[in-house]
């Protein structure tokens, strides 16, 4: 690092009782012991028990996992959905100073198996629902000490090619009732999970227990959350902790809705739990939230979900949606901004500042809702130019936006070549921003999506965004591609609801006011179904290769 750490005087505070995330799944166990936990089954059907009843299960598991010979520094892997088990192992494994290996079921079998190998697991639990994952792992050559199976079927009655598997619930069964837990340094590894970058091998970002700690505070601090609340965990659990969703709703002893596994293309059974859970804050990304609106303005009576937060990240949620959830059932869709590097939560744009309240119209307050929001208390924000020199916070100047803090990366695991994606103890997120003096971030694109046309930027997501505006249009993707006289030009992806092509002058039309005329693409095609990545982001690299020649002949 490059700031130096002054010591001052010595305090008398309890500076050595470490904060381990155990710490917060007693705390609500002990205090709220009655809290609910509902979980989704294996049969599709619902359950629930109580903060109680789970803590009994993550004190045996803990202890189970012990039997097997796993201690500290042990990493563990979990293949499972948005389960209740899952849920019990987020305390278990890293409460016995193991590292929990999030195994994220979006990577490719050959980077999944690289995962494993990488971060040297030594267990695996799985579900058997995707046993068919470990087997192949296996059929790869990727060694693990033992599997540990995962259903509510004794393990007679199920059939798999893996080694020396246990089964988890005879574990549990076997286990001892109580537990003493260790007092972990608070710098250890609470949990692995692995980047799904486009390029390269994924790469480890080891999350310590003192960050998912304070993560877990600032999260909760800024949504407000309370024991009066039920939050859903939607964001898949295998990946950045479900955006820290469940160690805040822990921390707050909110009630818990565990959705189990489900699917992008039925977010029926989402919107139905959150009606009948009354769920007020839960995670996820337009692709899920889209869909349950579009189920919502089905039934004949809309649901009330005006103490709702739903905490959208991934991409910046379309104007459409947020108002379309407003006006339909009350809720607030709260825009956030973070990555794998950063736990992931780096800003949020929850209720408008007060001195706002009274300034804005209504329209511009629904346009402030377009941005990313203000940052997390603890996490310190740059915006900088290619030189690495700061830019005022003036809502004009764009630049790379740089971010540090007590859950931010400082480095990957085993990566001793990773220098250029940190500068001056900052993490170089990659992304093209803008703060205005209300201290309001905005991205503007990624620096290798940004389009430089004629010495100028012009912002690839503020452009699809607008382009989406247009009732006829389901998704779009806007690259820059290459020009003989101005470098970039854009390109929009075009994907309309009914298939049809529309003239150049509605797209050109939905843009205009937000974009200078020179600004506005020459070209738009139209596609069944824009390209992703395996983990199903738009995979603008092979777009900007297969249309590169799409200005080749222009003057």
């Amino acid at each position: 690092m490059s700031y130096e750490i002054v010591k001052g005087l010595p305090s008398t505070h309890g500076d050595h009782y470490q904060l381990n995330t155990t710490t917060l799944i007693r705390h609500a166990a002990r205090t709220h012991p009655e809290q609910e936990i509902v979980f989704r089954t294996a049969d599709g059907g619902w359950d629930r028990y109580t903060y109680g009843e789970s803590y009994a299960r993550i004190r045996k598991a803990a202890n189970a996992l012990r039997g097997l010979g796993i201690g500290p520094a042990d990493v563990v892997g979990i293949l499972d959905w948005n389960s209740r088990r899952h849920f019990e192992l987020y305390w278990a494994i890293p409460g016995i100073a193991a590292a929990m290996l999030q195994m994220n079921l979006r990577l490719s079998a050959e980077d999944l198996g690289y995962v494993v190998t990488h971060s040297n697991a030594r267990f695996v639990l799985v579900d058997e629902s995707l046993l068919p994952v470990a087997e192949s792992l296996v059929a790869q050559g990727v060694g693990v000490e033992g599997w540990v199976l995962m259903s509510d079927r004794p393990l007679s009655e199920i059939s798999t090619s893996l080694p020396n598997v246990h089964h988890f619930e005879d574990l549990i069964a076997a286990a001892d009732a109580e537990i003493g837990w260790p007092m972990i340094d608070e710098t250890s590894t609470y949990s692995a999970c692995y980047t799904t970058g486009t390029t390269g091998r994924p790469k480890g970002v080891y999350y310590s227990h003192r960050g998912m700690y304070l993560h877990a505070m600032a999260q909760a601090a800024t949504l407000s959350m309370t024991p009066d609340d039920a939050v859903m965990i939607i964001t898949p659990m295998f990946h950045g902790q479900s955006w820290g969703l469940p160690q805040s709703g822990v921390f707050s002893a909110a009630k818990i809705v565990l959705p189990g596994r489900y699917m992008a293309e039925d977010t029926s059974v989402l919107a139905d739990a959150m009606i009948a859970e009354k769920v007020t804050i839960a995670n996820g990304a337009p692709a899920i939230f889209q869909p349950m609106l579009d189920y919502i303005t089905t039934l004949d009576v809309k649901p009330d979900f005006s103490r709702a937060k739903l905490l959208s990240g991934a991409t910046e949620p379309p104007l459409s949606m947020m108002r379309g959830f407003h006006d339909l059932t009350g809720a607030d869709i709260v825009h956030g901004y973070g990555a794998t590097e950063t736990t992931p939560m780096v800003t949020a744009n929850g209720p408008v500042k007060p001195c706002l309240r009274t300034t804005l119209t209504e329209d511009e307050r629904w346009d402030l809702k377009r941005s990313q929001g203000l940052p997390a208390v603890g996490v310190d924000i740059r915006i900088v130019d290619a030189q690495g020199n700061d830019l005022p916070h003036d809502g004009l100047a764009q630049g790379e936006i740089l971010v540090r803090g007590p859950w931010i990366v400082e480095s990957y695991h085993k990566l001793p070549d990773d220098g250029d994606r940190f500068h001056e103890g900052y993490w170089r997120t990659g992304d093209v921003g803008r703060i205005d003096q209300r201290g309001y971030l905005k991205i503007t694109d990624r620096i290798k999506d940004v389009i430089k046309s004629g010495g100028e930027w012009i912002s690839s997501i503020d452009m699809e965004n607008a382009i989406v505006g247009h009732p006829k249009i389901l998704e779009a993707a806007v690259i820059g591609v290459p020009h003989p006289k101005w470098q970039e030009r854009p390109v929009a992806l075009v994907v309309t609801v009914d298939g049809r092509e529309l003239p150049l002058r509605e797209i050109h039309a939905v843009l205009e006011g937000s974009f200078a005329k020179w600004q506005l693409p020459e070209t738009v095609l139209y596609m069944n179904e824009l390209p992703r990545t395996s983990v199903g982001k738009l995979d603008k690299k092979a777009m900007r290769v297969q249309y590169s020649d799409t200005y080749e002949d222009a003057r």
